[in-house]
């Protein structure tokens, strides 16, 4: 492979200077009109990385994905998953971690760098009393930084306008039958259904 990119001053060569919006968008803490986008998110993607890498996992809710505790720091509940633990395992031995909050219908992001911890403190459970159960653990983030993503990458995407394009994919059934021989995903989909809605929360 030829024309790899192997410096900064190479790479900045190539895209020039950022706009001034580009970067006074950047705050270390939630202003208000921050604070009042984030808390209308329904689901975010948290990135994380460890020992073993990076990792992306989506997050989602019936309501607020996280809560604003105050301008610096935000609550993540950890709902019921497949208790694979990826982005905790990482968050516990590297706490750097991402954010990205997206709205139906809106092109625009919302993103979040800064640190994670992993806290079973009982006062922070208890700020999540809403469900069948309570989450085991809360994600306590502490912002870096917080910005606004360009539009661009979802408008390219139409991903909010585009209608529904699931239409010949293939089930997970689909895709653990091909890793395992021998493996009944259609059992697995068919149920798929009946077994979320019991171990949702």
């Amino acid at each position: 492979m030829t024309g790899t990119v192997t410096d900064i001053t190479a790479l900045e060569t190539l895209y020039g200077t950022p706009s001034k919006p580009a970067v006074m968008k950047v705050t270390d803490a939630l202003t208000p009109a921050y604070a009042a986008w984030i808390s209308r998110a329904h689901f975010c993607v948290l990135s994380t990385v460890g020992p073993g890498g990076t990792d992306g996992s989506p997050r989602g809710d019936d309501g607020p994905v996280v809560q604003i505790m105050d301008p610096q720091t935000l609550l993540m509940p950890d709902w019921r998953g497949n208790n694979r633990m990826d982005s905790l395992r990482n968050i516990v031995t590297d706490g750097r971690v991402s954010l990205m909050f997206m709205i139906p219908g809106s092109n625009n992001v919302m993103r979040v760098n800064g640190s994670g911890v992993v806290s079973t403190d009982p006062d922070l459970i208890d700020r999540f009393p809403d469900k069948a159960r309570a989450p085991r653990s809360v994600i306590v983030i502490t912002i870096k930084e917080v910005y606004s993503q360009c539009a661009r990458a979802l408008m390219r995407s139409r991903t909010w306008t585009s209608g529904d394009e699931s239409e010949g994919l293939p089930s997970v059934g689909d895709m653990l039958t091909e890793i395992e021989a021998g493996f009944n995903g259609t059992d697995y989909d068919a149920n798929w259904g009946a077994r979320a809605a019991q171990t949702m929360w």
